[in-house]
């Protein structure tokens, strides 16, 4: 049986030229592998801020390469070339505004800025696509906020079953 697959594509000009690290795709996958207890593989990619290759992206990993799980870093404020969430929303089937609203929500605990923020989420058949602001301490805090409701809503979409770390971070699902 081969292994669930998660996606993590950081989305940077700066990244993408080779200007500045990829510190925040690598942060957001530190994380995933210190909760998850799942053995999982990678689709790992630093790209651009351009709609339509993050679009372009977004199908591959959803479509051809089956990720359950697709996590974008990057590409969520209000600045021109900012256009994560616009990709997102051109390959949902569904979107899913609680994502959003629960990471602005956390992030107005550290920063007023956070309501410039522009984060979604929503499913592409049984992939999940979730969007994290740009930096490894609002990815964390981001990614912890929403994480607990993540292995459930792949159930729900037909995704395989992820187990996290109880001691690390506890995950939700109804009691059967």
């Amino acid at each position: 049986m081969s292994l669930p697959k998660i996606g993590v594509l950081n989305i940077s000009d700066r990244a993408a030229a080779g200007i500045y690290a990829d510190e925040p795709g690598q942060a957001c996958l530190a994380l995933l592998r210190s909760w998850l207890t799942t053995p999982f593989e990678t689709e790992y990619k630093v790209i651009p801020d351009e709609r339509a290759l993050i679009a372009a992206e977004l199908r591959r990993l959803a479509d051809d390469a089956g990720c359950c799980l697709v996590v974008t870093t990057g590409g969520t404020g209000p600045a021109p070339r900012d256009v994560t969430p616009e990709a997102t929303r051109d390959v949902i089937d569904k979107e899913l505004p609680g994502f959003g609203e629960q990471m602005r929500a956390t992030s107005l605990k550290y920063v007023p800025t956070a309501i410039l923020s522009r984060q979604t989420a929503g499913f592409r058949g049984r992939t999940l696509i979730v969007n994290l602001p740009g930096r490894p301490k609002a990815i964390r805090e981001n990614l912890e906020a929403v994480f607990p409701a993540i292995p459930y809503c792949i159930d729900l979409i037909g995704g395989p079953r992820l187990e996290a770390d109880d001691s690390v971070i506890k995950v939700f699902r109804p009691k059967a």
